[in-house]
């Protein structure tokens, strides 16, 4: 890691953060995806290393943007729910890189609040989207001008503003540039240069959407993340054709969905090769991290179901590819645990920044380098707060997730608001062998033979809800 005045290019790496909005991993090419293929992603994996265990620690968007600034759990940094907003005098690692002489800015969907006391901070210049933000014709907030009502398709205009910043950037010193896309958030609202990609092809179907679910918690079987819970109007796009059957239909709804799911990503791609090219045009790769990500997974079909909030893998995996040539040898591939809350004082490492002593993440910079690290972890700790949204009914959980194995809690009824499980049935266990059910189709908990494992990874889970200072209820 190079090190030197804070203040100057020379001696610090230039940082582009690429955030996602639900985008899973299993739909990018260089993660293997069987239905689309990203060439642009593909760019920074082919460049840099792919991160092959990377998860969030809360799968909700607003819960892991929040961690992934702060370097700390949901219920140390507050943000637990959609409902709960960012306090923006909290430590952030964008603070920590502009104190260090970094120009910062940030334009995209920010989702943890506005007004003064939750606008973004530690950014000379910011521009963003109120709330979730719209495809089409986009309205911004804008740190210097307010409300700014923009013409064209929401991905383009992100990256136009990110290129146009750079233009007026600061040369001579060093730069931590975010861009946040919205895509490919629900409602899947693709631009016109793919309005028609993939109708003329069928988009395979996940080894799991028919899974029944039989032997899963009861709260996990009554979620409603089915593709009949897809809205055929603002989902789809399309009322459902008269005359099919039940399975038909259901197949319908999956090619609708996942078509546009695909089409916005397309659009994603598209524009991190223009931010790639322009890098590479202005001569500052070799000098500049880019990091891919999203804030979390998604369900593609998986299980039979859209959205995220379960601890299925599906959900709880980010992708995660980071390209610094400087430091990172082309084609790298780690299956280290790391997770959203890392992320902050991993940059900060390379950039010779320290993070305040309270973060709770780990630097994984080493990692990145090829080294091998004595006493990183080998679990994980996840916790899902019940979010009263009334639409898609996932439960309060936590759980811990080993290089093998899965061991999930869920200690609340969304069916039965408020409050916790009755006391005939208060708690519900799923155990999975990851080795030898990737899928998570076999619930074990409970089978016999599995007793020491699961006090195994009992004690494991709290070991970790000790470490990071978390007591559910």
């Amino acid at each position: 890691m190079r090190t030197g005045d804070p203040t100057t290019s020379e001696s610090r790496p230039n940082i582009v953060f690429i955030m996602s909005d639900d985008h899973a991993a299993h739909a990018i090419s260089a993660y293997g995806s069987r239905i689309n293929s990203t060439p642009h992603l593909d760019r920074i994996a082919e460049g840099g290393i792919r991160m092959d265990a990377a998860f969030c620690t809360n799968s909700i968007c607003a819960p892991s943007r929040a961690a992934i600034l702060t370097g700390t759990y949901n219920h140390v940094n507050g943000v637990t729910t959609l409902d709960t907003h960012l306090d923006n005098s909290l430590w952030t690692f964008p603070k920590a890189l502009q104190a260090a002489g970094y120009q910062t800015s940030m334009f995209g969907k920010w989702h943890l609040g506005h007004g003064a006391a939750h606008d973004p901070t530690g950014f000379d210049h910011w521009r963003v989207l109120p709330g979730q933000g719209h495809y089409h014709n986009p309205v911004f907030l804008d740190a210097e001008l307010g409300v700014v009502e923009r013409g064209g398709y929401v991905t383009d205009l992100i990256t136009d503003d990110c290129l146009d910043w750079l233009d007026r950037r600061d040369p001579d010193r060093p730069f931590a540039l975010f861009c946040h896309h919205k895509a490919p958030h629900r409602s899947w609202e693709p631009d016109a240069k793919h309005f028609t990609m993939y109708d003329d092809v069928e988009i395979p179907y996940p080894d799991t959407f028919r899974d029944t679910l039989d032997g899963r918690a009861e709260v996990v079987q009554a979620v409603k993340m089915r593709m009949l819970d897809l809205d055929p109007i603002v989902d789809l796009k399309s009322p459902v054709p008269p005359g099919l059957t039940l399975e038909e239909e259901i197949d319908w709804r999956y090619q609708r969905y996942i078509k546009n799911y695909l089409r916005v990503v397309a659009s994603i791609d598209d524009n991190v090769g223009r931010l790639l090219d322009e890098l590479d045009a202005r001569d500052l790769t070799r000098d500049t991290i880019v990091v891919y990500t999203s804030d979390q997974g998604f369900f593609l079909g998986d299980h039979g179901w859209f959205d995220k909030r379960l601890m299925y893998e599906e959900s709880l995996a980010m992708p995660l590819l980071i390209r610094y040539p400087a430091a990172i040898s082309p084609g790298s591939v780690s299956d280290d645990i790391v997770v959203n809350v890392d992320f902050g004082p991993t940059l900060l490492d390379l950039c010779g920044v320290e993070p305040a002593p309270h973060v709770q993440g780990r630097s994984f910079a080493p990692l990145l380098r090829g080294e091998r690290l004595d006493g990183w972890p080998t679990s994980m700790y996840y916790r899902y707060w019940m979010h009263n949204d009334g639409a898609h009914a996932v439960p309060a959980h936590y759980g811990v997730r080993t290089a093998t194995h899965k061991l999930i809690c869920y200690y609340n009824d969304p069916l039965d608001q408020p409050g916790a499980r009755g006391p005939a049935n208060p708690m519900e266990w799923e155990l999975f062998d990851l080795v030898a059910d990737p899928m998570e189709v076999d619930n074990l908990y409970g089978r016999p033979g599995t007793d020491a494992l699961t006090e195994s990874l009992l004690a494991e889970l709290t070991r970790l809800q000790a470490e990071v200072g978390d007591t559910p209820a």
